[in-house]
């Protein structure tokens, strides 16, 4: 095979047209091989393998930098760089499924969050021409998804102004984030797509022309002399170079030697360039490429023949979601919802299908989002955000001086909250509590079991006068947790037995790790440590009953699947203090560090976030309040 021949970019060049064509089908077998084994971003990889091999033999990695846009497509990126032991992908001790610098020099942006890297690319420029690096050069591969977001657009409008600083942006078009495309842009790209070039137009023109007597010739000279407004006409790439961006394309982003060509055109200019490719997510790959939803965007473990799953999950969080929105657009007119290009993620997929004239694709445009979303509400609807709790960060000002200042009702909902694992740092969902807490008025929520996000969702979109949050876990929903009583708006799980007067320890338990509460209760009263386990329901505000409730324990402990920093650990523990109750407090949660990929579970062993763990420091701390010295052998947790 040739591409076990491959350790780095340079073996590339070695290679002759046809060894080219050969490397890049033994690429997408390996892919789909890998892939469907360990799961992970299939479709964007198939999609850009030869253009990833026209990258490294025209640039010189990693003296040149090679970026790439949120980085779920650079698979084929890794293979050419020397990593192709894909055994372990997105596991403890694997491949990460994005660049990484711990793997190799080649990779240089780790930030999944799209739209960014045109940023990057600007500064690394900008590096290159104040350090005298004219042998340096910066390529940066963005998809027409990532150029919906505006800091894409931000960033191109400072390019556009050094006009003589090299700078090669790849635009990877093939129609989709996760799903299609949208917006204006797109519809402009799509106009690109679809037109013959303005040369092809032009020598059927001259060839017309000079048949024609006498006025042939001067008018065909005319017409290629206004060549900038034809061409804009016929192919209008004109939003481009009217920023001050050389074009080049549209380009077959699976045409090796037409994708060289464009590079080194672009490469050997003096200044910004865009070169526009053409490329089909999930080529070479039937099952992807007949998936309409994602063209096979992010998969679990599949038939590498069929691409049908091998397992079958049970309910997940976002499908539960899913079902209630459609309730509720049944039920209320005024409920709209709206996506940042993932639309089917997020599960609102069925509510676009059930009401195509209330659902609003933004595109990578949380900040967009959010402002928008506080338009509707000041118009008289209630708009229902869904997206990724650790995309929400990039809207937090708009949450704060849009929404919530101007108190409108909308709903956020933030699927894959805490530790989500495989994807790496940059997808954990582990800030959100903590960043909303400091938001005035917002309320924010998080269902235990599928039954309370019904219920918890519900409850929102009945607020009109604040922004509201309703935050889940990513995967399957566990089993449905009951209450036993209810305290203010808090759901009691557990209560110690009758003749306990004043209970050991209070566990505030918040959302999905409710079962994991009831397990350390019990690990608890094998101890003869008595305890009490609340769900507040709705963590931001403090329910008032909660201080004159922890007043009667000797400890409270909170148990979150969020960062420790700020987060309702912190929320409750200032409530006690404000309300005069002086318990000790103990909060359990994420620790403030970026974590590797691994699974939720390995995840949640290696920062110590499990029953086990919890159990055993809170029986220390009870032994200590007992009198007792740490080093003695009476507590101990099985």
């Amino acid at each position: 095979m040739l591409l076990t021949r491959i350790k780095g970019p340079r073996d590339l060049d070695r290679l002759s047209p046809e060894e080219l064509d050969q490397l890049a089908a033994e690429i997408r077998s390996f892919l789909v091989d890998a892939v469907s084994k360990t799961g992970g971003h299939l479709g964007p990889n198939l999609g850009v393998v030869e253009l990833t091999i026209a990258l490294h033999r025209v640039f010189d990695s990693p003296k040149d930098k090679v970026l790439f846009d949120t980085g779920h497509q650079a698979y084929v990126h890794k293979l050419l760089t020397g990593r192709q032991d894909f055994g372990g992908l997105r596991t403890k001790g694997g491949l990460s499924g994005y660049p990484s610098r711990a793997e190799s020099d080649h990779d240089v942006i780790e930030n999944s969050h799209a739209s960014t890297v045109l940023g990057w690319a600007d500064g690394l420029a900008k590096a290159n021409e104040v350090l005298g690096r004219e042998d340096h050069h910066v390529a940066a591969v963005i998809g027409d998804g990532a150029l919906t977001g505006g800091m894409a657009w931000e960033a191109l409008n400072n390019i556009a102004a050094a006009k003589d600083r090299p700078l090669v942006i790849v635009v990877n078009d093939n129609e989709r984030s996760y799903g299609p495309t949208i917006g204006g842009l797109a519809n402009h790209l799509a106009t690109l797509r679809t037109t013959d070039g303005y040369e092809r137009f032009l020598a059927r023109g001259k060839d017309l022309l000079e048949r024609t007597p006498v006025v042939g010739r001067p008018l065909y000279e005319t017409l290629h002399g206004a060549k900038k407004g034809l061409k804009d006409f016929i192919a209008p790439q004109g939003m481009f170079e009217d920023l001050g961006l050389k074009y080049i394309g549209p380009i077959d982003g699976h045409d090796i030697d037409a994708l060289e060509s464009a590079l080194q055109r672009a490469k050997r200019f003096s200044g910004p360039v865009i070169v526009h490719c053409l490329t089909q997510k999930g080529r070479g790959y039937e099952p992807a490429v007949q998936d309409e939803a994602d063209r096979f965007h992010a998969v679990g473990v599949i038939h590498p023949d069929t691409g049908l799953p091998v397992t079958t999950d049970a309910a997940s969080w976002t499908s539960v979601f899913a079902d209630e929105m459609v309730k509720l657009g049944r039920e209320r007119k005024d409920i709209v919802a709206i996506t940042a290009a993932m639309l089917q993620p997020v599960g609102l997929k069925r509510f676009a299908d059930a009401y195509p004239d209330r659902i609003f694709d933004v595109g990578i445009a949380e900040q967009h989002g959010a402002t928008s979303a506080a338009g509707l509400a000041t118009g008289g609807a209630h708009p229902v955000f869904a997206v990724y709790a650790t995309f929400l960060n990039r809207a937090f000002d708009q949450v704060l001086m849009d929404v919530a200042l101007h108190k409108c009702g909308v709903t956020f909902v933030l699927d894959r909250a805490g530790v989500t694992g495989t994807d790496g740092a940059s997808h954990n969902g582990m800030w959100d509590m903590s960043i909303m807490q400091v938001v005035p008025g917002l309320r924010l929520a998080a269902p235990r079991d599928a039954e309370q996000l019904r219920a918890q969702l519900r409850e929102a979109v009945e607020v009109k006068d604040a922004p509201t949050v309703v935050r889940y876990s990513k995967g399957v929903v566990g089993p449905a947790v009951p209450a036993v009583g209810r305290i203010g708006g808090m759901d009691v799980l557990r209560t110690p037995a009758p003749e306990v007067t004043r209970p050991d320890v209070l566990i505030v338990s918040v959302g999905a790790l409710a079962p994991m509460c009831l397990e350390i209760a019990d690990l608890l009263d094998k101890q003869g440590i008595s305890s009490t386990v609340v769900d507040p329901r709705w963590v931001k505000p403090v329910d008032e009953a909660l201080a004159p409730l922890a007043d009667g324990h000797r400890v409270v402990v909170t148990v979150e699947d969020n960062g420790r920093t700020g987060g309702v650990g912190a929320a409750v523990s200032q409530a006690l203090r404000d309300a005069g109750v002086d318990v000790p407090l103990r909060d359990f949660g994420i620790p403030q560090r970026f974590l590797d990929h691994a699974s939720r579970k390995e995840v949640m062993a290696e920062i110590g976030l499990t029953a086990p763990d919890i159990a055993r420091q809170v029986t220390g701390l009870v032994a200590k309040l007992d009198g007792r010295y740490e080093n003695e052998p009476a507590a101990t947790v099985d």
